[in-house]
């Protein structure tokens, strides 16, 4: 008995030229809305979800979705046990019997596996900005329904930024019926720092400076991710005035690093000693400096 024809590009809602990224990305997308799982008692999802893997599981497959595109027509009896050629390629007598196509396709059980890749997973993951810098070993538990499922040690490399996908091949949810796993997506979030500002590939901090470093010059120590470095303060330095450290930001991916600028912020004492007052008024006497005058351009 022939098996019924059926239009399996019609199915998926795909043209006979499409790709086989095309048929997979579409397949997905049918078989997730029309999964039984996601319609309890709906026998008609049911059923559309066994169409969708029926199709599915011939263009999917290189060769089989070839038998389907050109069936090779089997010989038909001519009603006295003998039988005679078939002129379906030229469009004349009767419909070729698919038969044997599906019995070889689907291991005689006329209709395939119902085999469904898995889906992705996205999850977060939050670094320190020291973790993102020099990149770290984290241990993730991926969990289901409430569960944990699995663990995983996942290497961050350095160089990563706020925004960043890593993504870990096989490692989504499984497939139905031997079908391949999805992947894990991690999305990078970067935690603030107590100390520095992210911009970019470059870092920048806030470093109090005394009335008199600003106007004498200094070497002060400066914090960086790696480590305290010296840098000297330019005699004559403004508050809000921004100094450049090479190479003391972040690692890149490339291999490369950003900077560090280390913004100035001029603090007098809270608590002078006397003779710290005395000194200040002494400058106040002698200064005729106006820095109001000097901004009103007088």
């Amino acid at each position: 008995m022939a098996v019924a024809t059926k239009d399996y590009y019609q199915i998926l809602g795909v043209s006979k030229t499409a790709t086989d990224d095309d048929i997979r990305k579409k397949y997905r997308s049918l078989a997730r809305k029309h999964h039984p799982d996601l319609n309890p008692g709906d026998k008609s999802a049911e059923d559309r979800f066994k169409e969708i893997n029926e199709a599915y599981g011939v263009l999917s497959d290189a060769d089989k979705r070839k038998q389907y595109d050109h069936p090779a027509p089997p010989p038909r009896t001519n009603g006295s046990g003998g039988f005679h050629q078939s002129n379906y390629a030229d469009g004349e007598g009767q419909e070729p019997d698919f038969s044997d196509f599906f019995a070889s396709a689907f291991g005689g059980r006329g209709r395939a596996t119902f085999r469904m890749a898995g889906q992705d997973v996205n999850a977060t993951i939050t670094l320190t900005l020291e973790d993102a810098h020099h990149g770290v070993v984290r241990s993730i538990n991926l969990s289901g329904g409430g569960a944990k499922v699995k663990s995983l040690d996942v290497t961050i490399p350095r160089g990563v930024r706020d925004g960043s996908v890593i993504r870990l091949a096989g490692q989504g949810e499984p497939g139905s019926e031997g079908a391949a796993p999805g992947d894990l997506y991690l999305h990078v979030e970067i935690e603030p720092h107590p100390t520095f500002q992210l911009l970019g590939d470059d870092l920048q901090v806030d470093l109090p400076v005394t009335p008199w470093e600003a106007m004498l010059g200094a070497k002060v120590n400066v914090p960086t991710l790696d480590k305290q470095v010296e840098m000297t303060i330019p005699a004559g330095s403004q508050a809000g005035q921004r100094l450049r450290l090479r190479k003391q930001g972040l690692h890149k991916r490339d291999g490369g690093r950003g900077d560090e600028y280390v913004k100035l912020k001029i603090v007098v004492p809270p608590s002078p000693t006397v003779r710290e007052k005395e000194l200040f008024e002494q400058l106040a006497t002698v200064s005729q400096y106006n820095p109001r005058a000097v901004s009103n351009g007088s």
